[in-house]
């Protein structure tokens, strides 16, 4: 019997965040509420994913201290990108290249993946993929 525990139960995660999950509570769009309601079950970001949030609260004119304020309030556990999901991510572009998915994408959903949780996002057009993640739209 195997009584170790998985990688989602050692993150005490119950959902993996995209990045416009996140977008969606800092920059207060429609679905924050969500987002802060997943937050508030435990959830994860892969690391790639937050570097895209960082990105885009620099390119909103967030200064430094403002982003790591934002950051910090999300409370959310962020995962290194493993060489294991860079592999899981890259063969999912097989699947999601007509949807024109990015790198940051296939991230978030190889990790959603590889710790069989369900992935939250703002990105449409990921409902209508057929990956074998639950994926739940928050708007």
């Amino acid at each position: 019997m195997n009584s170790s525990p998985t990688g989602a139960e050692r993150l005490n995660a119950n959902y993996i965040l995209d990045s416009s999950a996140a977008l969606a509570l800092i920059l207060a769009e429609p679905g924050g509420n969500r987002t802060r309601q997943v937050l508030a079950d435990g959830a994860a970001i892969s690391a790639v994913n937050l570097a895209e949030v960082v990105a885009r609260l620099v390119d909103a004119g967030f200064s430094d201290e403002e982003i790591g304020h934002s950051i910090n309030s999300l409370g959310v556990a962020v995962v290194t990108f493993s060489g294991l999901t860079a592999v899981s991510s890259g063969l999912l572009r097989r699947m999601t290249r007509s949807a024109g998915l990015s790198v940051g994408d296939r991230a978030c959903l190889g990790l959603a993946k590889e710790l069989d949780l369900p992935v939250v996002t703002a990105d449409r057009v990921w409902a209508s993929l057929d990956l074998g993640i639950e994926i739940e739209l928050i708007r």
